[in-house]
């Protein structure tokens, strides 16, 4: 068993994001560690990039700050081999193609596999338009996890037969960040997908507050929470590595008693 899907046998998973080298990369390795010890099954690492596009202001602003503090891909490489060395925990990249593209795709995999990074998340590579990019990933070990967004159910279908590590269920159309109400049937999606494969199904977007999880941990065997901890990280800086574990502790007791 991959350790992505390994991620998934415990009961429902929770998954963390953080931003990498915001607002350095030491931070961000102490940020990922907390996330571990309050108990994320699986961490999403992104990797900044000038126009993200599918995120909201909090993710774009902390996409700004690494920016500013010269984070590389290569240091995200050592980073995720730091991280490797004390932890079995899955670790994803989520990054956009641009980036992949121009590290070359062989190359990139293949430091993905050599770090120890298990999947990449890449929300601007069409599934249509993915399979040069899949042929690579899966060449050197890797998952490529797609997206399935709030749409036809033969289009989850298409995407969930072919899917890779597991599937993330985008709950909201427009960009990350936290939702007062999220009104997309995720367990329509969700079912439509176990139709045709066995990969887990995560739920992500919009899902900022322990009550939110504990809600959407019902519908999907794992929840994505993202800019509600990059807020946290944004407040903080430096000495956020406290609030994050507090933080991301209640997430996991709330999706447990879900």
């Amino acid at each position: 068993m991959s350790r992505i899907r390994g991620a998934f046998a415990r009961g429902k998973a929770f998954i963390g994001f953080v931003t990498g080298g915001d607002p350095s990369v030491a931070a961000s390795e102490r940020f990922i560690r907390e996330l571990i010890r309050a108990g994320a099954d699986l961490v999403e690492i992104g990797v900044p990039f000038s126009d993200p596009i599918a995120e909201g202001e909090v993710i774009q602003r902390a996409n700004g700050r690494a920016l500013a503090a010269g984070v590389t891909l290569d240091a995200l490489f050592g980073l995720v081999l730091r991280l490797r060395r004390d932890f079995d925990t899955p670790l994803v990249f989520l990054t956009y193609l641009n980036p992949v593209f121009r590290y070359g795709y062989r190359a990139f995999f293949e430091r993905c596999r050599e770090s120890g990074a298990d999947g990449v998340i890449i929300p601007d590579l069409p599934y249509e338009e993915s399979f040069e990019v899949k042929r690579a990933a899966r060449l050197f070990g890797v998952d490529l996890i797609s997206l399935v967004a709030p749409t036809s159910a033969e289009r989850v279908r298409k995407i969930a037969r072919d899917a890779d590590g597991f599937l993330y269920i985008v709950s909201s159309m427009g960009v990350t960040g936290v939702r007062s109400e999220i009104t997309t049937d995720v367990v329509a999606i969700a079912s439509a997908a176990r139709e045709v494969s066995d990969v887990p199904r995560a739920v992500g977007f919009g899902i900022g507050t322990p009550e939110r999880a504990r809600e959407m941990s019902a519908m999907a065997d794992g929840v994505i929470v993202g800019s509600a901890i990059v807020r946290v990280i944004e407040r903080r800086g430096e000495d956020a590595a406290a609030d994050v574990y507090a933080f991301a502790r209640k997430i996991r007791e709330a999706i447990d008693e879900g």
